[in-house]
């Protein structure tokens, strides 16, 4: 069995529901053959880590260390690893294990993390009753199947970029591709916030004509610097008037209210589709006659998995896609949450582990 570098791993965990994390140390899992360890540079603040310290989706098992957008070295492998070397950078997303077998009828169809055997990033057993710890630590081990080169373009100058694409990047990109967005459709993006400016980009980058809906007029210029090719303030009735079965795709970043969706439906073209990629507090309700008279399809999409979460990567260096960005050092974390959890993030926050201070 191959020896790791970190025999104890050091993180920020929540021991109770709440927001608050403080340190604590595990002895991680062993080293399998097919896994590898990572010496964690940067690790980005997602929506689920808070949701998940809190416990508002569902049983949290304390001790927890969240994080699921996480960048680092590969510091040591299995003797099976081939796809990686010692020293390489690379990224871990939402999920750390799938079975991958031909014979899954979720993994065989590119739909990996639906796997009845799908392990996430944190907040999870594996199939031995070890608990999977996420990326506020040292270092994480994870199957190499779900690490993923961090392109050179990212990595030489800009890796403090790559956590956020690692979950808000997939999260969006990947029901484009999936859906078959391409040059010339017109597509809506709701909610300007951690997803909204990545979808607006990841759109843009995929020839389409965007438009982006926000209540705040003051992140007009930022939409168009973004991507955009129209600016839809909701709260101006005329703005709203403009896009009346307009749009092809519409998708939905910001945790809207379940009532807009009739709104939502006026905006679509026939046959046009509405991606969720945030939930909508309480259940929707719709009448049969809507879905009818419009021909709207509503669909969602939860994480990307192995079969486009390199693409995505690749995408966005060719494209020179770059979330918008605040960082701070690790020991500052509490803070971090703090700023995401009152909504003062502008737009991901990204934790930087002492080996990637520049």
């Amino acid at each position: 069995m191959v020896q790791g570098k970190f025999d104890v791993i050091h993180g920020w965990a929540a021991k109770k529901p709440g927001i608050k994390v403080e340190p604590w140390s595990y002895k991680p899992r062993p080293i399998g053959p097919h896994d590898i360890e990572i010496e964690i540079m940067h690790s980005g603040i997602c929506g689920s880590d808070l949701h998940t310290l809190k416990a508002e989706w569902e049983k949290t098992d304390y001790p927890a260390i969240v994080g699921h957008e996480i960048v680092g070295r590969v510091v040591t492998k299995g003797e099976n690893v081939t796809r990686f070397s010692e020293g390489d950078i690379v990224g871990v997303g939402a999920q750390v294990y799938g079975c991958l077998q031909d014979k899954c009828s979720e993994c065989s169809r590119g739909l990996d993390p639906h796997c009845s055997e799908a392990v996430f990033t944190y907040n999870e057993k594996y199939p031995d009753g070890e608990q999977a710890q996420g990326g506020y630590a040292t270092a994480v081990r994870v199957d190499a199947n779900y690490a993923f080169k961090i392109p050179d373009a990212i990595a030489n100058g800009y890796l403090e970029y790559a956590p956020p694409l690692m979950c808000a990047g997939v999260t969006t990109f990947a029901p484009m591709i999936r859906k078959g967005v391409k040059k010339g459709d017109k597509v809506g993006v709701v909610g300007i916030g951690g997803l909204g400016h990545l979808a607006i980009q990841f759109a843009h980058a995929l020839g389409a004509e965007v438009y982006a809906f926000s209540h705040s007029p003051n992140k007009k210029q930022q939409c168009l610097d973004l991507g955009a090719t129209h600016f839809i303030n909701t709260s101006d009735e005329e703005d709203l008037k403009s896009v009346h079965r307009k749009l092809d795709y519409l998708f939905v970043t910001s945790s809207s209210q379940s009532n807009e969706y009739n709104k939502y439906m006026s905006w679509m073209d026939f046959g046009a589709m509405i991606i969720l990629l945030a939930l909508p507090a309480g259940k929707m309700s719709f009448g049969a006659g809507e879905f009818t008279s419009s021909e709207v399809l509503i669909t969602g999409s939860l994480i990307g998995g192995v079969d486009v979460l390199q693409k995505t990567l690749d995408f966005a260096a060719e494209h020179n896609i770059r979330p918008i960005i605040e960082r701070l050092p690790m020991e500052k974390v509490n803070d971090a949450l703090e700023r995401v959890n009152s909504g003062k993030a502008r737009y991901r926050i990204v934790l930087d582990n002492p080996v990637s201070s520049n």
